[in-house]
Order: structure tokens, then sequence, then C-alpha cells
């Protein structure tokens, strides 16, 4: 595509929590995930992910809707209470497209199912962004998305810390009967008390070009990158902070040097060893910009 972006990106994302879970395992009672043999804490690229498409959502609800067929570009296509089929269904319609077979299920032509998939990342951020695979049901293909992130790791071990909590109210009226005429009820949830979370992430031009990210959604990540805590708290999250975004731009689409090699650059240390981290200033975010290698240049968002 002619406006997709023209450069690889490699970029370093830090943030922290206080008092909160930031990335709940629902395998393990909700407690924050953890690398068992080291004790650091952990977050999936997919909870980072859902934090972008929904800062995306909201800050595009309002100047995206109904501004006519097909222009949206900036829908989310995981989110929500999404049936993701009838996504594709609107895709095919909009097309002109023939629905057939059981619940309107069909594979589609070789050509339609390109020609659908195109309008599917045309449409959704997050299909341009991170790619889907849309054949499930109505065909419409599948996009390797250009934008990827690894899990967020905790810069120290983690102690989680788990709450008793009361609830002055019960549900229903036979949990009432039940308490009979205490209505409090109890439960239980964990928090971090402190972590300082560091994550990586990569952006290929080659596969921008497959789907039209362009300098606009790259500008809109940095954004969602920046901001996206700010408009997620709950509860169970506690204090959330975005505290470094560090980004390697790179002169050229195949890029100019090892991501490793430049995520080294970023060096993150407790200013007292042996001291228990409980604050961002406990520790020091050192950034090596000497020498760095020809055709890349370092572009610090937030610090």
């Amino acid at each position: 595509m002619a406006d997709s972006i023209k450069n690889r990106y490699d970029f370093v994302l830090l943030f922290d929590v206080i008092d909160g879970n930031p990335n709940g395992d629902p395998d393990a009672g909700n407690m924050p995930r953890m690398d068992p043999q080291t004790g650091h804490g952990l977050v999936t690229d997919v909870c980072l992910k859902r934090k972008i498409r929904n800062y995306v959502g909201l800050t595009h609800d309002q100047a995206e809707r109904d501004p006519g067929p097909g222009e949206k570009r900036f829908e989310i296509y995981v989110k929500e209470k999404a049936v993701l089929n009838r996504q594709h269904e609107r895709a095919y319609t909009a097309l002109g497209f023939a629905l057939s077979g059981e619940s309107g299920k069909r594979k589609g032509s070789g050509d339609e199912v390109e020609k659908a998939r195109a309008w599917m990342w045309g449409n959704f951020y997050d299909v341009r962004t991170f790619g889907a695979v849309m054949s499930t049901g109505i065909n419409c293909g599948q996009v390797r998305g250009p934008v990827q992130m690894t899990f967020a790791r905790s810069m120290d071990p983690i102690t989680p810390a788990e709450h008793s909590i009361t609830r002055m109210a019960v549900a229903t009226e036979k949990e009432a009967e039940a308490q009979q005429g205490d209505n409090r009820t109890m439960g239980r949830k964990f928090t971090v008390p402190y972590g300082l979370y560091r994550a990586h992430g990569f952006i290929s031009a080659h596969l921008a070009a497959q789907t039209g990210f362009s300098d606009t959604d790259l500008a809109l990540l940095w954004e969602a990158l920046s901001n996206m805590f700010e408009h997620d708290h709950s509860a169970a999250r506690g204090q959330m902070t975005t505290r470094g975004l560090y980004v390697f731009q790179h002169a050229t689409a195949l890029g100019n040097a090892p991501a490793h090699r430049l995520f080294e650059r970023i060096s993150v240390a407790l200013r007292d060893p042996g001291a228990t981290p409980r604050a961002f200033d406990d520790y020091a975010v050192t950034v090596d910009e000497a020498g760095l290698p020809e055709g890349i240049s370092l572009l610090r968002l937030v610090e």
C-alpha cells in the first residue's frame, strides 16, 4: 500500500502497578500471573493488546459512528460481546457477495475471500494492526499483523498479597434467608504491592504493506501505549501507569540492527539492590544512546 509505513520499529514499554492485579490467571483463582521458577510477574501480550483495543475503541467511538458504509477504519474486531461471524457477514454484504448455506455460512471463492479480507483490515484497526484469523463460518481469510508484542515481565520477583473483602449486601432473597439477617458476604482478592513490568514490541514494515498499516495507525498505537492505563482503572487493577516508551526507528523496512541488541540499550535496575521496590523511583532507567548502529534513531515517547 502506498500509505503504509516504510520503516521497521522495535520498542520497549515500561509500566508499573501499585496495589493491583495487572493480569489475573483464571486457572489459578485469578492470582497475578507469575513465572513459577523465578517469581517474576507476567502480563500476557493478549492483555496488553486488549488495553490498546479498548483505548482505540474509546477514543474513536464518537468520531467513527455512522460515517458511511465502509468508511469507519477504526472499528474494533475483537471486542466484548462481539460475534465475529457477524463482522465477516458485514464484509460480504458491503461487497455485494451472496450469503448461502446453513446459517449463512459459506467458504467463498478465492477472489471473494481476498476482497473480504481487504475490507476487514480496511475497516478494523485491530485487524490491520495485530492480524486475525477470520476463516470461521463466513470466510474472510487470515491476516498476519505487523505489530507483535511479548509478554511483559516484572523487573524483580513479586509477592502477591491476598485480601479478604466484605460486601454489605446479598444477591438474592434465598441468600438473605441463609444469612439470617446478616447481609454481609465475604470474598477474596489478590494484589501486587508494587511491580515494574517490561515488554518488547516489533513492527514490520513489510507486513504493514500487506494490511495498509499507516503512519496514522502508528501514531495511534504510540498514543494508546502512552495513555491506555489512564482509561482502564478498576477496583481490581489498582494504579497502573505507563512509565517508559522507547522506540527504535530503523532507516529501512528490513531494519538496520537486531532487535535484541537495541533492547539491551535500555537497562532497568534497582538503585539499592538490597531493597524491596515499592515505587518507580526505586529504579534507575539507563538509556545508552552512544554509538547507536547506523540507520537507527531512538524516540523517547514516554519517560
